[in-house]
């Protein structure tokens, strides 16, 4: 079973302040009360001891608040589990996400309080499957509202114009090829000797949604199977890896830190 993080630290934050600020205005007046002392009498050091859940609630609010907030408004981390990014972004590649660049919205929840900006096309983006609502997907904006997307013969169109792309190199069992979306230039996958219509079609992207693809383009789970991704379900805007690492068993590199295509 999938841990709902966010959710689990909301609850946290709310519960440790909670009960540290219960402490504040009423439960130290009792102990200070029980043990014949006034509020301000004394040294700190006299007073009764704290109970543990109190004490333990004072030291974690603080960093627990300051997480929520990072977390929830500016930059969230994630990590890679899937190829369905190569070549940009590789299996177990940590990166950094921008929550501020969409707007800013409320954690759990995702309504949003405040307009900032909108993805664009070639955006890499991280949004929760909509097929679920809760588990995290990352690919790229390849579809804008109004948008026609067409895919065929291994070959991408929007509103009947063809992407422009341009050969790079054979790498079995791939091609390397350099593609063109707005003002982004980013390297796809083709699996070499590919065949069939896998991933064929022809669709209307609908307002206030986006049309997205997996840069390993033959081994991508995207828009191509279960359609569009609404904006409400938009998480952020991917801009860079900060750590790669594959397994537990193998050591942390940082040979790959840098900005996101």
């Amino acid at each position: 079973m999938d841990i709902d993080f966010p959710l689990v630290l909301v609850v946290l934050t709310f519960v440790t302040g909670l009960i540290w600020l219960l402490d504040i205005l009423f439960l130290r007046k009792r102990r200070l009360a029980a043990a014949g002392m006034a509020p301000g009498e004394g040294r700190a050091e006299e007073e009764p001891k704290e109970p543990y859940l109190v004490d333990l609630s004072r030291s974690f609010f603080p960093v627990l608040a300051v997480v929520l907030v990072l977390r929830s408004f500016l930059v969230e981390p994630f990590q890679i589990p899937s190829g369905s990014m190569l070549p940009t972004l590789e299996v177990g590649d940590f990166i950094l996400v921008n929550k501020y660049a969409y707007g800013l919205r409320l954690p759990v929840a995702g309504t949003k309080i405040l307009e900032v900006d909108d993805p664009e096309r070639g955006d890499v983006i991280v949004f929760r499957y909509p097929e679920d609502g809760s588990t995290n997907y990352i690919k790229r904006v390849v579809g804008m509202p109004g948008d026609r997307i067409r895919y065929q013969d291994r070959e991408l169109f929007i509103n009947g114009e063809k992407v422009e792309t341009r050969f790079v190199a054979r790498l079995p069992p791939v091609e390397l090829w350099r593609e063109t979306l707005g003002d982004t230039q980013h390297d796809v996958f083709l699996t070499l000797g590919r065949t069939g219509r896998s991933g064929e079609g022809e669709w209307l992207v609908p307002e206030g949604e986006y049309f997205v693809m997996g840069d390993n383009r033959d081994n991508s789970n995207d828009s191509r199977y279960w359609g569009t991704v609404p904006d409400e379900l938009v998480v952020g805007k991917a801009f860079a890896i900060w750590m790669h690492w594959q397994s537990l068993t193998s050591l942390p590199s940082f040979d790959r830190v840098g900005g996101i295509e």
